[in-house]
């Protein structure tokens, strides 16, 4: 979660940003009321003093901080409305495939898939999860290695 807040004070630009890595909905909640309530303390709206508030994702590594052929983490589990990203790490070329068996019922997979190699370190791609179930992908070039990971929605 990444909160930024920017204010004057007196004739000097305050800007404060936060940056926490939760995955808890409750958490943003709390940060969310915090920067209502100090907005309204200070008189100010939230569009005034330019907050920014994200939903959470997860970030899976393709490939290994080592090189093997695996999703890091394996398995991540999210809340309904929240996205994952996918970042090339090491021993591309990596795609994210979803089987149309393993994904809840009515999900359309194609909108999940990223099928077109990343070919680049620090090249990614994101899929946001609007219903809860399990999700289970691989990568294409590498589902012979063991390459599949989960994305867990609850």
């Amino acid at each position: 979660m990444q909160t930024s807040v920017s204010a004057m004070r007196g004739s000097a630009l305050v800007a404060t940003t936060h940056t926490a890595r939760t995955s808890t909905r409750a958490t943003r909640c709390v940060a969310a009321f915090d920067a209502r309530r100090w907005a309204s303390v200070a008189g100010v709206g939230l569009a005034s003093i330019g907050l920014t508030l994200t939903a959470n994702a997860a970030t899976v590594k393709l490939g290994t901080d080592s090189g093997g052929l695996q999703f890091d983490p394996e398995t991540v589990t999210i809340s309904k409305g929240d996205s994952v990203t996918w970042q090339n790490n090491a021993g591309f070329p990596h795609n994210i495939v979803f089987d149309e068996d393993g994904v809840p019922s009515g999900v359309n997979v194609s909108s999940l898939n990223h099928e077109d190699y990343l070919n680049a370190p620090g090249q990614s791609v994101t899929s946001k999860f609007d219903v809860a179930g399990e999700y289970n992908y691989y990568c294409e070039p590498h589902q012979g290695a063991g390459m599949q990971g989960k994305v867990i929605v609850n």
